[in-house]
């Protein structure tokens, strides 16, 4: 069955629907989109070292993000910029210092088109083993930071008065979607992982009375919009990676008069 590409695109596509989905949860609850913009821009930056270093793309890719999510960490503690013009400095610097390490490394050919949006037909087994891997020692971590987590994101001085250390779970949570964006790089390509994040958990909040449902129904609408997006790859001639992202905003689009039929509900959180 893994002699196929389509299946094996089909497999890495689904793992990490999986698990974008309840950290995608968290993106949109906490606001943190361009935040995973700016651990997304970074990735170029982790390809051009992988290469020039001559080590695992995934590897290389997970350390520069957690990086530039420990850059932000630093930075954010002096409180000489707001949070977003940091996140704007680091997006837009890992983004073009990659391009510019790329340009420099000319005894190396590199599809920079497959890097940014994605050649997720062209994964490998070991790609599947690894992406299926790493969602779950993801998913088995999240699941240990769920409550403090999800009580920090409410709010942060309550989580501490609990004695829940909100700030441990904030630096996992980091490390997790460093981990998500390096595995996600080959399926959506580097522009395109955020919108696999928000997207779906977007389309779930308005159907969903509780913060575990919603996460749930984000990993069965990514998972739709890998399917939809690969079939429909394949019977337009289309890009994979962008051709997932339009599903997923298709059925975001489709929920929307659904959700104004549908009394909104407020997300429990407690």
């Amino acid at each position: 069955m893994l002699d196929d590409f389509f299946v094996r695109a089909l497999l890495a596509g689904i793992g990490v629907a999986v698990v974008a989905g309840p950290l995608g949860c968290f993106v949109v609850w906490r606001r943190m989109a361009y935040f995973g913009d700016t651990m997304a821009h970074s990735a170029l930056l982790g390809v051009a070292l992988a290469l020039l270093v001559d080590i695992d793309m995934t590897a290389g890719v997970f350390a520069i993000a957690v990086a530039v999510s420990a850059a932000l960490v630093l930075l954010q503690r002096r409180q000489a910029l707001s949070t977003d013009a940091l996140l704007g400095i680091l997006s837009h610097s890992a983004l073009a210092l990659g391009l510019v390490i790329v340009a420099f490394m000319t005894w190396v050919r590199i599809d920079l088109i497959g890097y940014l949006f994605g050649d997720i037909l062209a994964v490998s087994r070991a790609d599947v083993a690894i992406v299926w891997a790493g969602a779950a020692a993801v998913l088995a971590i999240l699941a240990f930071i769920w409550r403090p987590m999800l009580a920090g994101t409410v709010s942060a001085e309550v989580a501490e008065a609990e004695g829940l250390r909100p700030e441990r779970a904030r630096a996992a949570f980091m490390i997790l979607m460093a981990l998500v964006i390096a595995l996600a790089m080959k399926v959506v390509g580097i522009l395109l992982i955020t919108s696999l994040l928000i997207i779906p958990a977007a389309t779930a909040r308005g159907f969903s009375a509780t913060p575990e449902r919603m996460a749930v129904l984000a990993s069965a609408l990514g998972i739709a919009a890998v399917t939809g997006g690969l079939y429909g790859s394949l019977a337009f001639d289309t890009p994979s990676g962008p051709s997932i992202v339009v599903a997923a905003l298709v059925l975001f689009a489709a929920s929307l008069p659904l959700g104004a039929l549908k009394r909104r509900q407020p997300i429990e959180t407690r």
